[in-house]
């Protein structure tokens, strides 16, 4: 197969050097690199260039004028990858082993009928720690990274190889003619759960993902955005709320709906005891006022097949969040330093 590689920055010019040097050891090169610069105002885009030259990366730099967002972004480097099979993403705050993108096309090959892959990400600058091992779907539309900040050898799961609900896209593989016949990432979200919609999408069309444990990628994680920042809390929890009206099976919403209620609740509280609620609350009116774009979105889809539904009803997480969020908190206060 012909592998386009993608990775769209933003004031990412500290992280570009070790980013081309891991894509240059890659034992699996990429046929073709694109990078999206997003209107970077630190040098982001000369550093591409510089570091690419230094690590012999052979780059195709799209300078934007503007931050058109990551949804956006890399929509426009998929297209622009037309001679490709399979467009791998990478965020420039996730570093791969040498062995990612070998490991990828592997599995790639072995389940012809998967749309997505998924890797191992673990916590850079923390040995042992897992970042992610595919994203879990919760029936109220909470998601979130399994095993997210927890040691690799406690998570159910971490090293075998099995169908998740979608990939993290700081570190995924996509077959094109998938991503293009589901439309790609919803530029309407800007940035972040765009890669959980699109996995969403995808189950709808028959096209599951499966995670790949041996495809290693280290994460720094909301490098540019910051950690718990307002800007990812308003995007974040705008954008889950579409997610769920957009996609989740007529079957399914009847249970969706008051779980997503209850945790709409459940997060004023949390983000008030924080000094954030003004951003969750922000959030979740944006997302009611623009509803009715969504629900044309929904509409506009083709019917998902029966075989579809019994799949998204088996991958999606339900019982307590409260059980999920405590299990989670006592696994983080234990993890590795």
């Amino acid at each position: 197969m012909r592998l386009g590689l993608v990775v769209v920055t933003y004031e990412s010019a500290g992280l570009v050097p070790r980013l081309m040097a891991a894509i240059a050891a890659q034992h699996r090169r990429p046929d073709r690199v694109v990078v999206v610069d997003n209107g970077s105002r630190d040098g982001t885009a000369a550093a591409v260039t510089s570091a690419a030259r230094a690590s012999g990366v052979d780059v195709s730099l799209m300078a934007l004028s503007s931050n058109t967002g990551f949804a956006a972004a890399n929509n426009r480097a998929v297209a622009a990858l037309d001679d490709c099979d399979c467009i791998a993403l990478l965020n420039p705050d996730a570093f791969p082993e040498p062995e990612w993108l070998a490991a990828l096309t592997a599995a790639a090959d072995r389940h012809p009928t998967a749309g997505s892959f998924a890797s191992r990400l673990m916590r850079d600058g923390a040995p042992g720690v897992l970042d992610g091992a595919g994203d879990v779907y919760h029936v109220s539309g909470v998601v979130w990274r399994h095993g997210h900040g927890q040691p690799l050898t406690e998570v159910p799961g971490a090293l075998d190889e099995r169908e998740v609900f979608s990939a993290c896209a700081a570190a995924a593989l996509y077959r094109r003619a998938d991503w293009i016949s589901v439309g790609g990432f919803d530029e309407r979200y800007f940035c972040y759960v765009e890669d959980v919609d699109l996995g969403f999408r995808l189950q709808l069309h028959g096209r599951p993902c499966w995670y790949v444990p041996d495809a290693v990628a280290w994460h720094v994680g909301s490098a540019v955005s910051g950690v718990g920042s307002t800007f990812a809390i308003y995007h974040g929890h705008r954008n889950a709320t579409w997610t769920l009206v957009k996609n989740m099976p007529a079957s399914l919403l009847w249970r969706a709906i008051p779980a997503h209620l209850a945790a709409t609740v459940a997060g004023v509280v949390w983000f008030a005891a924080r000094g954030q609620a003004a951003a969750f609350l922000r959030a979740r009116r944006d997302a009611m006022r623009d509803l009715p774009a969504v629900w044309r979105a929904r509409r506009a889809r083709p019917a998902p097949t029966t075989d579809a539904v019994t799949a998204i009803r088996d991958r999606v997480a339900s019982g307590s969040l409260v059980r999920h969020w405590r299990a989670r908190r006592a696994a983080a206060a234990a993890r590795v330093p």
